[in-house]
């Protein structure tokens, strides 16, 4: 193909592409939010034999969309509530996808200056909308589960060399021990980093927690003064049911007398550091050693990005960077990304991270923040003040973007309730009007909604509210009589 025409062939490409996200993006707020089409319907119409032939990028473009048609959910509307997912703000949806057709492979400065300093940046200004240290070192990944393996391959690396060994090169076979000690609630991706890193998702040692899923302090204390050597102590910033936090004043003071290393996982709930009315519930998240969180939650970054922080850069860098002769390091005083991450060719991050920020600036972001939890806010009281006949109950303390409701039965049978909750869920996802999830809470079905998104407003809430009742309304009891026992 000649220069000419690949230049056409992308003009008409990109032409279409944007014609087709215009549309897309317009038609957020209307229609249903979940999907409408089946496995069936989208293997069926994406599937079929390899093309012996290629096909004209245009004609490919509208077969993709033609195909995926019913298969989208609206999750960057204004009414998704099922995860915490943002929706990509306007700003950071352009430069991702500037970051497409710029292509950098945002390894090293050498590969995309613009890419690895724009990181740096974005790095400099996340760190200080969370409240971390200055000079904690930073990396771009693609999400917290990634963000936790950095953090704790940091950590393995320094209470391992504060024992005398070098895991990067001698590896785990025959190494002294390091305790994990994690909340009885921590998020299974600290689990899954733990098992990748081969420290083992089973051999933690698991501190209880209290009603709303924090972790207990004083069980801590017991728990760390009964170890012969420093621990990797993991903290939560914002529990993935209730949005509660773990007394980390309490936490940090401990895992410093000890000795060990103290990560927090702040996935979400760490962005309420951007936000004065709720900064108190992280106070000394700054005194930790590591720190991870999601741009693609609560800044509304597209996906997928992760951030993961860390206060000691020397043992960050030694347990990620890889080197090799071909690598192409830099002299001065640039930064080389894949130093801080455990990958080498990787999509350019940082240029929506920092043009997200870039265009809500501080007052912005709190805005933001603060604003959804709000709204969380009305969801609860909306959801109390139901009649007492619909049985609804919020069963945590609303602090942050989380709500946990159930919906009992009148029998008072915890089973009955529990088919009730869900078969309500159900109805809600079924009608279209919102999008939001169950989840078990404490033994007991729940629905769980997430508020992230910066498009939605008071009515989106209002709207979404009047849905739920009217279906809890629908379904008055249990719908299936509790399974005889004998």
């Amino acid at each position: 193909m000649d220069h000419e025409t690949a230049r056409s062939a992308t003009d008409a490409a990109l032409a279409r592409a944007a014609d087709l996200a215009r549309s897309w993006a317009a038609g957020l707020d209307a229609g249903r939010v979940g999907p409408t089409a089946s496995v069936a319907e989208l293997r069926e119409r994406l599937g079929g034999p390899l093309p012996e032939a290629g096909k004209d990028p245009v004609a490919t473009i509208d077969a993709l969309a033609a195909g995926a048609s019913g298969g989208m959910v609206r999750s960057a509307g204004p009414r998704y509530f099922g995860f915490v997912v943002g929706g990509g703000l306007p700003a950071a949806v352009g430069a991702d996808w500037l970051a497409s057709v710029w292509d950098q492979n945002a390894a090293m400065y050498v590969m995309g200056p613009a890419a690895a300093v724009a990181e740096e940046v974005a790095a400099r200004w996340a760190a200080e909308l969370l409240g971390l240290p200055a000079e904690a070192s930073a990396g771009f990944t693609t999400g917290a589960t990634m963000a936790s393996f950095t953090a704790l391959a940091a950590a393995r690396h320094a209470l391992l060399e504060q024992a005398g060994w070098d895991v990067e090169r001698n590896g785990l076979f025959s190494a002294p021990d390091v305790p994990v000690v994690v909340g009885e609630e921590a998020h299974v991706t600290i689990h899954a980093a733990l098992q990748m890193l081969g420290m083992g998702r089973d051999r933690v040692r698991r501190v209880p927690t209290d009603r709303q899923g924090r972790m207990r302090a004083d069980a801590l204390a017991e728990m760390l003064a009964g170890m012969d050597r420093p621990a990797l102590v993991c903290a939560q910033a914002g529990n993935v049911n209730t949005g509660a936090f773990d007394p980390l004043p309490e936490i940090t003071d401990l895992v410093r007398a000890s000795g060990g290393w103290l990560h927090v996982d702040g996935a979400f709930g760490l962005w309420a550091s951007a936000d004065p009315a709720r900064r108190h519930l992280l106070a000394g998240v700054e005194r930790a050693d590591s720190w991870t969180t999601d741009a693609h939650k609560w800044l509304n970054v597209p996906y997928d990005s992760g951030l993961v922080f860390c206060a000691r850069p020397a043992a960050h860098h030694a347990a990620m960077t890889l080197g090799a002769a071909y690598y192409v390091e830099t002299a001065g005083g640039e930064r080389d990304p894949y130093n801080w991450v455990a990958e080498s060719s990787r999509r350019a991050r940082g240029f929506a991270v920092w043009a997200a920020i870039r265009s809500l600036g501080r007052e912005g972001v709190a805005a933001m923040v603060g604003r959804t939890c709000d709204h969380a806010l009305r969801f609860a009281a909306g959801l109390a003040a139901a009649p007492s006949s619909l049985g609804i109950r919020v069963v945590n303390d609303v602090v942050l973007n989380q709500v946990l409701v159930r919906f009992d039965d009148p029998s008072g049978d915890g089973s009955a309730a529990d088919a009730r909750t869900g078969a309500v869920v159900a109805a809600v996802q079924g009608d279209g009007t919102l999008w939001l999830g169950g989840s078990v809470w404490h033994g007991q079905r729940v629905m769980r909604i997430s508020v992230s998104g910066w498009r939605t407003t008071t009515e989106d809430v209002d709207r979404s509210l009047a849905t739920i009742l009217r279906l809890a309304e629908a379904i008055p009891s249990a719908p299936f009589p509790a399974a005889a026992t004998g």
